[in-house]
């Protein structure tokens, strides 16, 4: 049987990483999509150990041109891609609409949704190419409710749910299928930026920072265990759903 290919975005660390080792672990190749930093090269090592035929390409979602070349490298060395997971995500600005710097804010949004559609528009053919295509956007609770300094986050995350739901009622066509999954608080780097946040600018930072010293947020590995089986089983039933790691 031929090996399937999938792409995650942000995969050189926390659950991008935790997911993409889950994915290798499960017979697939992965692509490794990230930042160019020693972190990406680290982590296609680890992934290629139990996964020989997985690799990683250089991709930075906050830049056009970086995505356009990474469209280029995957038609190049891809004849089809069997999943996406858009993991890749970004939460500055954290500070209220009124203080954001413009250029922040748009930023926020390019990585978290802009981009998502701009790599995934260019590789659609790769993905038509694959019998069923499954796609995952790695969602939020900001998705759903607006929290103070997060705006940008919140946003975008709401974009890109409705970014899934569009690709799922398209896609159909295509055998392409969309869902999103939030993963709850997890134990990231992103979790620490918001830590280190301007209690001036946040007024929600006691609150996480208790959710750390408390022991509440959950293990990037154990989260990345639950949502595998979503990611490479969903059927065409349940494309266009919103799902949350704690009702898996």
């Amino acid at each position: 049987m031929e090996q399937k290919t999938y792409l995650v975005t942000g995969a050189s660390k926390g659950i991008g990483l935790e997911l993409s080792l889950a994915l290798a672990t499960s017979g697939l190749r992965v692509v490794l999509l990230a930042r160019d930093t020693p972190l990406l090269e680290k982590s296609k090592v680890m992934v290629q150990s139990i996964s020989a035929s997985s690799s990683a390409i250089v991709c930075d979602l906050a830049d056009n041109k970086s995505i356009d070349k990474a469209i280029i490298n995957l038609s190049n060395d891809f004849q089809k891609i069997d999943g996406i997971i858009h993991n890749a995500g970004a939460i500055a600005p954290i500070m209220p609409m009124s203080k954001a710097p413009s250029d922040a804010w748009a930023e926020n949004i390019q990585v978290n949704l802009i981009g998502v559609q701009r790599l995934t528009k260019g590789i659609y053919p790769l993905m038509q190419a694959s019998e069923h295509c499954r796609v995952t956007t790695i969602s939020s609770g900001a998705s759903l409710r607006p929290l103070e300094s997060w705006s940008s986050y919140c946003v975008a995350k709401a974009g890109q749910d409705m970014w899934a739901r569009c690709l799922a009622a398209e896609g159909k066509r295509d055998g392409i299928t969309a869902i999103s999954i939030a993963p709850g608080i997890v134990n990231t780097d992103m979790q620490k930026e918001i830590r280190s946040a301007d209690s001036e600018d946040f007024p929600s930072l006691s609150s996480f920072i208790g959710y750390y010293e408390n022991g509440e947020l959950s293990d990037a590995k154990d989260v990345a265990k639950k949502l595998l089986p979503l990611i490479t089983t969903h059927s065409i039933d349940q494309s266009g759903q919103r799902f949350d790691v704690r009702e898996l």
